[in-house]
């Protein structure tokens, strides 16, 4: 029965960039009460839970993602105060809250590191993960930044290099120290004990390193554009020793009931179904980015067979009982609108939305926002800042903008007096909330009405998945069926060709649920069904 399936299995999570959702003091940057004064129109929206990306206080080199306090609130975002009073009404709402977590690296500004970084003989020393130079002065290994350069910075006053997978500024900590692994394990119960229902878990591969500091495998792939690929991350992403630490960490969320742990993991399928653990013991789900990157790492085509290959793909090695999920876009990634078309977005949503497992979906997206051209002097992310020769390739600025509310001033997400931290669309006037709220066929209301279904369903949020051959080029249709409830066909068109179907091995009959052209609830031929370019329909199955 659907009872038995976790609020995390059955709802959508809504991603949040706080900088970007809503400003409520004039400051520019949004922060928590404006997100407290969304959350009507997210409880509306039909998603389930919000994970908000990091608002610890932090001197944001990498926005946030370089905390200097895990158990506080950024002045730019408000204070504890607020914050307990989101939870308190994003709860009333009967909506969750997920963190973002970032174990790997602290910023150079956090009291841990001041005091590994103060001497040798600090107790904090071996709190991070500090090295001698090379026979050459140089840095201990060919180890590289993701954010460009060397992934070691050279400190005078102790005559040695710390690490650092991202800015200079994100030491990373040394977890072959218990004593780092307790400390990360009570900053977690801080939250928990507030009553948080979860963590999105920042760089969770990244968190064990190769004891022996060897160098980095040449990446024979490389084409010479991103240097962080130059050598492939064998020794300081993945490693098997990391899966202990998360089972760790799995332990303290099992302190608790009903809540969740989602693992950020870019990697190939075979090794993100480690991360459920042997036993079900590790995340509750790593994330799932076979819609977006290829298992090579290339960017997937947004086409029917591959991204068929891609589903499939992934749903044949996940272990017994493992839950899948999806993920569209985020903070990292291009808009969807952008990679792939306006067209196509609705498609995209509907996708996300009725494939087998829990769904992500970031701020926006809903509306069809679209990457924000940037001037080269408002760039503001650190790889495009470190990097700006490839500042189109890196920089991440585009897909953070301020969400569009509205057609006044600043889209509604800032008063008229101000300077957004980010540019604002050149379209925002047309495409905002506000326009698509009165709209019956706009973006936003297709959202809701996929989000909606999918929620009163149960072969939409908890039911198989079974693909469907449908002898058309660039058309990807798959069942969804659970045992004495409703099934539904979805079949997308990922091109502009029209294509009539036959589809009646499937059944002879059927009604439309949710379509992405049209408002109809009529009954519909699959013998001869008629699929218009860039069409996607959800089709209730007549037994």
């Amino acid at each position: 029965m659907t009872e038995n399936y976790a609020w995390w299995q059955k709802g959508i999570i809504y991603q949040i960039y706080p900088r970007s959702f809503q400003d409520s003091n004039g400051d520019g940057t949004g922060d928590l009460p404006g997100v407290i004064q969304r959350l009507d129109y997210l409880q509306k929206l039909g998603i389930d839970a919000i994970w908000l990306s990091p608002i610890y206080p932090s001197p944001m080199h990498d926005f946030g993602y370089d905390v200097a306090d895990y158990c506080d609130i950024h002045p730019l975002f408000g204070t504890l105060e607020d914050f307990d009073r989101l939870l308190a009404e994003t709860h009333r709402r009967g909506l969750k809250l997920l963190l973002d977590l970032v174990p790997n690296h602290t910023s150079d500004e956090h009291p841990w590191f001041v005091e590994s970084r103060s001497s040798r003989a600090n107790p904090k020393r071996d709190w991070y993960i500090w090295r001698d130079p090379a026979p050459d002065g140089g840095p201990p290994n060919n180890w590289k930044s993701l954010f460009g350069g060397p992934a070691w910075t050279f400190d005078a006053g102790t005559g040695q290099y710390y690490l650092h997978q991202f800015v200079t500024q994100q030491p990373e900590l040394n977890y072959h120290n218990i004593e780092v692994q307790f400390a990360m394990q009570d900053v977690m119960r801080f939250w928990l004990d507030k009553g948080i229902d979860g963590f999105r878990v920042d760089v969770i591969g990244f968190m064990w390193k190769d004891e022996q500091f060897r160098d980095n495998p040449k990446n024979p792939n490389w084409d010479g554009q991103l240097p962080f690929l130059e050598f492939w991350p064998l020794y300081t992403q993945n490693l098997p020793g990391v899966h202990n630490i998360i089972r760790q960490m799995r332990a303290v969320l099992d302190e608790y009931d009903d809540r969740v742990m989602v693992g950020e993991t870019y990697v190939p399928n075979a090794e993100l179904v480690k991360y459920y653990g042997d036993n079900h013991d590790e995340c509750h789900m790593p994330f799932n980015f076979q819609l977006i990157v290829t298992e090579e790492f290339s960017p997937r085509p947004w086409n029917a067979r591959s991204i068929r290959q891609g589903v499939e793909a992934y749903e044949a090695v996940l272990p017994e009982g493992g839950w899948p999920n999806w993920v569209l876009g985020n903070h990292d990634q291009h808009r969807v609108a952008s990679r792939i078309g306006f067209d196509q977005a609705r498609v995209a949503n509907m996708l996300l939305l009725t494939l087998r497992g829990t769904p992500t979906t970031y701020y926006g997206e809903e509306i069809g926002m679209e990457n924000v051209p940037i001037p080269p002097d408002r760039v503001q992310d650190p790889p495009a800042v470190n990097q700006p020769e490839i500042a189109h390739l890196v920089g991440r600025d585009p897909e953070r903008t301020p969400m569009q509310w509205d057609a006044g001033p600043n889209a509604g997400f800032a008063s008229a007096e101000v300077t957004p931290w980010l540019p604002l669309a050149p379209d925002y006037t047309e495409r905002n909330v506000a326009n698509q709220e009165t709209d019956p066929t706009s973006m936003l209301n297709f959202y809701r009405a996929l989000a909606h279904l999918r929620r009163a369903e149960p072969a939409l949020h908890g039911g198989a998945y079974a693909s469907v051959d449908t002898q058309a080029d660039n058309v990807f249709a798959y069942r969804r069926t659970h045992s004495g409830y409703d099934s539904f066909l979805v079949v997308l068109n990922f091109g502009a060709e029209t294509h009539t179907l036959d589809l009646s091995h499937v059944a002879s009959e059927a009604t439309i649920a949710v379509a992405t052209h049209m408002l109809s609830d009529g009954a519909v031929d699959l013998a001869q069904l008629v699929l218009g370019a860039n069409e996607g329909l959800v089709l209730r199955v007549n037994p």
